[in-house]
Formats: C-alpha cells, structure tokens, sequence
C-alpha cells in the first residue's frame, strides 16, 4: 500500500492512498481486508477522498509493515465480497438522487415554459397510467390519488403543482427502491454463512480445508450441527437438513445419496460427503434473501398496522375530496386534500426506521432478522440463558485430565481432542485447544464419528468403543464402569470444576476436568437489565444441582434449573410463554436449538453451533454480553421512534387535510408539505436511535 500518513493518535492513524482514484469495490476490498487482521479495532475507508481511518492496537511498526505489503491483486484473490455492499447501494442512490435534483432545478431555470409544460405531460404519462390500472381493477389506492391529482393540476393549467407533485413523488420513491435494496444488503450480511473451514474427504482421510480451496468436485464431510458450506449432491450417507434458511419451513428435510444439499442450511441428524457442484453456493442462498426480507411473518406488528392503515385510509381521502367539493363547489379546495394521503408516510417511514435499528445493532455486532423480532426484544419481561458459554466464559479451559486404568494422560487427551475436533461446542473447543497447547497432534486414526445432542460422541479406536460426554451418558447410559480399585480416585474429583469422562472399552479412561469460570460482566449486564423492565432472569444448564446452584448465585439470575435436556429447556419456555410471558432466550449449543425456536426472540452466540445461529432470530457476538443490554436499548427505542412516526403522520397529513378543505391551503403548498413531510419523516427515521 503506498500512502501517506495524514494524522496520528495513540491507536489511531489516518492514512491517505498515493492513487489517482478509488473506486467502491477498492474500498469494501481495503475495510474488509482490514477488518480481517486480529490488529484491528475498528477500520473505515472513504472512497471519495482515498482516506482511511484506522483504529489499531499491538505494535505499531508491525502495523505499518503490514500495511505496505497489501497488495490489490492479492485482496481481489483472497477476498470474497458479497453480491449487495451497502458502499455501492449508497454510491448510486446519491447520484440518482443528485441528478433529479440537479435536472429539477435546471429545467426550472433555463428551460422555456412552453418545454417545461410538455416535459410535465411527458412525464405525467406513467401516473397517469397507473391510476387507470388501478381503477380497472376497482381499487382505491394511493396509485389512484396521485393520477387524479396530477391529471386535475394539468387540466386547471396549474403546471407547476403537477410538476412539482410528480418530482416528490418520483424522489420518493427512489427513496423506497434504495430502502429496499439496502435491506436486502443488510439482511444478507446478517445472515452470512460464517463458514471459513470444512472438512474435505482425501486419499489420506480427513483434512480440515479453507473454503476458499475448496473446489467442484470435492467431496466434503458434514455432521450434526454443521452449516453445509456450498451446493451439492449428496454421495454417501443420510442426514435430516434444516431448510428453513431456503424454504421457510422448520420441518426437516431427509438427504441421501443423490439428493441436493444448498449452502446455507444446517445438518440436524446424521452425516455425509457430498460432491462440491458450485463453490458460490451461497448465491442459491442470497437468491432467498431478498423473500425472507420481504416475508410478513419478520414484520413487527406496528408495521403490519401502520401498513393497514396506511390502505384504509385511501378511500377516506378520495371521499373527503369528494366532499369538500361537493360542498364548496371549489375545485382547489377538492384538489387540495386530494394532494395529501397517509400511505407514502406510513409505509415508508417504519420500514425505515426498523432498517436503520438493524443498521445500528449491526455496528454493536447484533444480527437482526427482522423488526418482528425487535419488537418481542422490547416487550420482553423474561429471559434465559444457557450457562455453558452463555452466562460463563466461551473459552473454557482444561484444568486437569485425570487417567485411570493405567491409560496415559498424553494419550487420553489426545483421543479426546480427535474426536471432540467435529463438533462445536465451547467444552469441545477447550479440549481440541489444549491438545494443541500441549503439541499432541490427533490424526484420524478413528472409524465414523457420531454424535447425541446433549449426552456425548460415540466412535470405535482399534476395535474398540470409545465414548466421551456426560455423566449420565457414559456411566448410565452405556453402562461403563471405574477400574477397580480407583472408587476412591474418581470421588476425590475435584467439584468446582466440569468433567468430560471419556471411556475405551466399557471402562473408564480419564476424566477431563474443565474450568469455566463465569463472565465478568454477568452480573452487571442482568442488573442493567432489570432496569430496563427485565422482570426475571433464569439460567438453564445440564450440569449437576451443585455446578449450578453456584453459578447461578455468582450470576445473581432469580432462578435456575439444572440437569436439563434439550427438550426440558423448550418445554420450559413454553409454559413460560402460556404463563403470558414474552420470552428471550440466548444460547450457544446444539442443544439449544429447540428452546431458541421456541422463544418469542432467539438469540445466539456468534461463535456457537451453526445450527444455533441458524435458528436464532437475533445473533450477538461472543465477546461481551454486553450487547444484550445495546439491543433491548436499541429495541425500545425502535419502538418508541414508530409509535412517535405514525402519530406525526396521523396528525400533520390531519392538519394539512383540514386546512385544504377549508381553503387555507392551496393545492401546491398542501403537495408540496406533505411530501416534505414524508421526505423528513423518512430520513428521522434514517437516524441513530440512542
């Protein structure tokens, strides 16, 4: 990168790029090279001006030498960007809306009057179109009043009024087409498929590849929790699909050898290889984001309403013109309240402010899939948590691994790691992480890997079953036994630890101790909760009465419950919701999938399962649970913006109707307000909400 240092702060630099001109793909290509290094805190790039702001910490020589090995070519290569880039959307909005801007003033002001009156019956034809197509299919719509009110201003000669309609109108709704796109943008960056590995079936076994070496005609493993990465067929095995990402439905879907698998959606059960058939699988995927976007059921109900509204109130303005010129007999009076309507306002302005509130929880790493969901986040009065990577750390650590039967400590971990590598879970994440702490490397020495959701992982080793999970699982389940003569050292575990008990051959062979120490800001984040209106707090987990009872009183939550199943936590939040409660739920696990669909609002932990993350409604990121308390702040004031937006709108569009029909108005001022009005409506609605 050849560029210039401009200013410089403390972990903060300037940069400006020796280079003529930059254009929108050089510069989403630059933030998200940059929003890619682990130096990076925060990255912004400025196409027009070739700036770059850049917050960092660390080293800042090794910063700089970084910075001037970037290299155009090798960004375009490695960097995959997505179909819609909000930077692009934004470019060719200004410049659409710059240039009728720009047009408007000029014919106004260098054009002859005789042109300017054909260009507005040129430019009235659509309208006017429009409102007969409308009227042939017997409906009372906005389409309708506009037709009528430009075609009146003609025919009363008032060139002016119609012209200056007919631009409103046309900015508009280039504002709706942009709003419309720019969802689309959003939602699919919400959604992303988050997927940088798979797992590749080689002549050496399996490899854990980069997606982006992944080729057609690589056969890829996939297993229970994981998000398939690409299109494909199906080779060997059988596995139930989650397609709801595709098709909307939350039944899942059976695969077996010569079925198509599609990016984007998630395993549930089972395992298979599929065929790589198309590397940008994702675009079948982006294909839907724009139905799920435009789908009622992500619709907040206030939205719904003001939409309804917005119908109904059509004919009642068509009559109220109607009226006042059945009574005055003055057509500019009738004209008047034709001008104004609810419905451009009304349907623009709280889409737009739902938009900008998933805009505004994108920049706190919140992903929000529609404003129904917003909207149960600020009602919300009850929310639960999964404990394990939830309420406490995500990163949980190997304490201590305990052998017993004479196995080696080394080896167990060892085994262990190769086998928990498959799935993602935090504990799982800890054990793979201290294998390679301790340098032991876990080659696929083992058969077929499988999974139970909330019990543990069965395969075989050399003949032998090896089981790794719960408790319950191993000693209950599957019947293993402790060694003889080690009762005594499996009672002396030590208690304030988690274990993972791992067997070989019907006996036990070590216990990995884990510790998994709550987040520092647990209690802080559920208090500040309650302030909000949080009315109770309630943590969920699966480890025993003891393990849970004292990190619920470390976490302060009103209530818990231990020992519970994957189906315990769904039927939980169930009879809370019949109970009356609006429900929030936030989880990270597979085995939390079925109490995050069953919640009034999902949310996941951005590093968590796949299939989490899948079904959540809302996804928060790892670091902090912070956000928690960001998105009920961003929640409630989304839902007070609405409320305030269709109360204005009510009332000024009220206002302008009764002042047309008494003649206080003319035909021009009252147009010419009300579109203002809902141009200005629209863009508070643009703004930051806190």
């Amino acid at each position: 990168m050849n560029a210039t240092i401009l200013h410089e702060s403390r972990g903060r630099i300037r940069l400006k790029l020796r280079q003529k001109q930059m254009t929108v793909m050089q510069a989403d290509l630059l933030e998200a090279w940059l929003q890619e290094k682990q130096w990076v805190r925060q990255a912004v790039v400025h196409e027009r001006t070739r700036c770059v702001i850049l917050h960092y910490e660390g080293d800042r020589q090794a910063m700089l030498d970084e910075l001037r090995h970037f290299s155009w070519k090798e960004a375009e290569q490695t960097i995959s960007l997505p179909t819609h880039r909000s930077r692009a959307l934004n470019r060719e909005f200004e410049e659409k809306l710059v240039g009728k801007v720009l047009c408007k003033a000029a014919c106004k002001l260098f054009l002859p009057f005789p042109l300017r009156i054909v260009r507005v019956l040129w430019h009235m034809i659509p309208f006017v179109w429009r409102g007969v197509c409308c009227l042939c299919r017997r409906h009372i719509k906005v389409e309708l009043l506009d037709a009528l009110s430009i075609t009146i201003s003609v025919c009363r000669k008032d060139f002016e009024t119609a012209g200056m309609v007919m631009f409103l109108l046309e900015v508009g709704e280039l504002l709706e087409e942009w709003t419309r796109k720019k969802s689309v943008a959003d939602l699919a960056q919400c959604m992303s498929l988050h997927v940088d590995r798979a797992w590749v079936r080689t002549e050496k076994g399996e490899v854990l590849v980069p997606v982006s070496q992944i080729q057609p005609g690589d056969s890829v493993v996939v297993r229970a929790g994981g998000i398939i990465p690409m299109d494909g067929l199906v080779v060997d095995g059988e596995v139930t699909v989650n397609q709801a990402s595709l098709t909307g439905e939350s039944i899942p879907v059976s695969k077996r050898p010569g079925g198509a698998v599609y990016a984007g959606t998630i395993v549930e059960e089972g395992e298979c290889i599929f065929e790589v058939k198309r590397v940008c699988g994702q675009s079948r995927y982006e294909q839907i984001v724009y139905m799920i976007e435009q789908s009622e059921q992500l619709k907040s109900e206030a939205e719904n309403k003001a939409a309804n509204l917005a119908d109904r109130l059509v004919p009642y303005t068509f009559a109220g013109s109607l009226l006042s010129f059945a009574l005055t007999r003055n057509a500019a009076r009738a004209l008047s309240v034709l001008m104004v309507d609810f419905s451009c306002a009304l349907k623009l302005a709280m889409p737009l402010a739902v938009l900008s509130a998933m805009r505004e929880a994108g920049r706190f790493n919140i992903s929000v899939k529609g404003g129904k969901f917003l909207e149960a986040a600020a009602a919300a009065d009850t929310i639960v948590f999964d404990k394990t990577g939830t309420l406490t750390h995500a990163c949980p650590q190997v304490a201590q691994v305990v052998p017993f039967g004479g196995k080696d400590e080394q080896e167990m971990l060892r085994l262990a790691a190769c086998l928990e590598e498959h799935f993602p879970h935090s504990m799982a994440n800890a054990v793979v992480a201290e294998a390679k702490r301790r340098g032991l490397k876990h080659e696929e020495y083992h058969s077929k890997v499988e999974y139970l959701v909330a019990h543990g992982i069965i395969s075989t080793v050399n003949g032998e079953k090896v089981l790794i999970g719960s408790a319950h699982f191993v000693f209950e389940d599957e019947q293993c036994q402790i060694p003889k003569g080690e009762q005594e050292r499996f009672d002396a575990l030590p208690p304030e630890y988690s274990h993972l008990y791992l067997a070989v051959g019907g006996n036990l062979a070590a216990v990995i101790c884990i510790t998994d120490p709550l987040r520092e800001e647990t209690k802080d984040v559920l208090n500040t909760l309650r302030t909000l209106g949080i009315r109770r707090t309630v943590m969920l987990t699966g480890d025993s009465q003891r393990t849970a009872e004292a990190i619920a009183l470390q976490a302060g939550v009103d209530d818990f419950r231990a020992e519970v199943l994957p189906a315990d936590k769904a039927d939980y939040i169930a009879q809370l919701r019949k109970e009356g409660h609006i429900v929030i739920m936030v989880g990270d696990g597979i085995n939390d999938s079925p109490a995050l669909s069953e919640a009034d609002v999902g949310i996941a932990i951005s590093d968590g399962a796949a299939i989490a993350r899948e079904i959540a409604d809302i996804t928060i990121a790892a670091d902090k649970l912070w956000e928690l308390v960001e998105l009920r702040r961003i929640a409630m004031a989304l839902m007070k913006r609405i409320h305030s937006n269709y109360r204005f709108v009510i009332g000024f569009n009220g206002i302008l109707i009764c002042m047309g029909a008494l003649g206080i108005l003319p035909p021009a001022a009252s147009a010419t307000l009300h579109n203002l009005s809902t141009l200005g409506i629209s863009l508070r609605s643009m703004s930051s909400l806190t």
